[in-house]
């Protein structure tokens, strides 16, 4: 149960400094293109944890690059739908994740108990968290961040997999340089250029979202089920509003009210689903 604590502040933890990217993201994506944003931000996140590859454990390479796979296809989907839809919608989107992770385990066989109320909630919450009329109708943006929501839902359960089976240093170090390789070709084939590049923005991204955030969340996913973490993973706008007010002075709605308090219910409910 001690694990089990900690790991839930890990994810917490992660979800709070989450919360600031959205925004960071897009203005980034404003002044460089996705691949060259996803490609710097990891390369800066791989420095830290370059000394972990000379002494990687048996059998953890395939996994860290099976992960790594599906983090560049999300980070790459979400950079790209943030360059045609509002930020607030692709929180909304991304958090479908939270329903699509138990169905995918139950499709796998797995009995998965006591999250579906809570993934209800936590959806619905996120949605009036984030609904604004004033937003233009769907377009390719919100496809491209449907396919991050399905892409994460995908490395959530794939991830509580492999965090069992390989330490949580080395497994990150893989993941975050693998990443960072696998989204070269891709920024070569785009002809980047570093001229204009926000390195304040990068540096954010890559020493406090990537490197930090894919540690808690492979060491906080060897103690706690994927199914309960998507649902923890949904405070992520939560957050994101809390710093819009406390910072810009923005004000949530009676709507934005109700579902950031709902999504906080579904957080209790699935915490309360603690392992045996």
């Amino acid at each position: 149960m001690r694990a089990y604590a900690l790991g839930l502040l890990a994810l917490n933890l992660l979800t709070l400094i989450w919360g600031t990217t959205f925004v960071v993201v897009k203005g980034a994506v404003a002044e460089i293109s996705p691949s060259l944003l996803v490609l710097l931000r990891f390369l800066v996140a791989g420095l830290f944890f370059l000394p972990f590859l000379f002494r990687l454990p048996p059998g953890s390479l395939g996994p860290g690059l099976e992960l790594a796979f599906w983090l560049l296809l999300g980070y790459a989907s979400q950079a790209m739908g943030l360059e045609h839809t509002s930020a607030s919608r692709s929180a909304f989107i991304t958090a479908l994740n939270v329903v699509l992770v138990p169905l995918f385990l139950s499709l796998a066989g797995r009995r998965v108990e006591g999250v579906w109320l809570a993934a209800f909630l936590a959806f619905l919450g996120v949605g009036l968290l984030s609904y604004d009329p004033r937003q233009p109708p769907l377009n390719v943006g919100d496809l491209w961040t449907l396919l991050t929501a399905l892409t994460y839902a995908i490395y959530i359960v794939r991830l509580e997999v492999h965090a069992k089976a390989v330490p949580s240093l080395p497994l990150t170090a893989v993941q975050v340089l693998g990443t960072g390789l696998l989204a070269l070709p891709w920024a070569l084939a785009e002809g980047f250029r570093l001229e204009g590049v926000p390195w304040g923005a990068v540096l954010y991204l890559g020493v406090a979202a990537t490197a930090l955030t894919t540690w808690l969340q492979t060491w906080g996913q060897k103690h706690v089920p994927a199914p309960q973490a998507a649902i923890l993973y949904t405070l992520e706008p939560v957050w994101a509003t809390l710093f819009a007010f406390l910072v810009l002075g923005e004000r949530l709605g009676p709507s934005g009210l109700l579902g950031a308090l709902l999504v906080i219910l579904a957080t209790f409910q699935a915490i309360r689903r603690s392992p045996a």
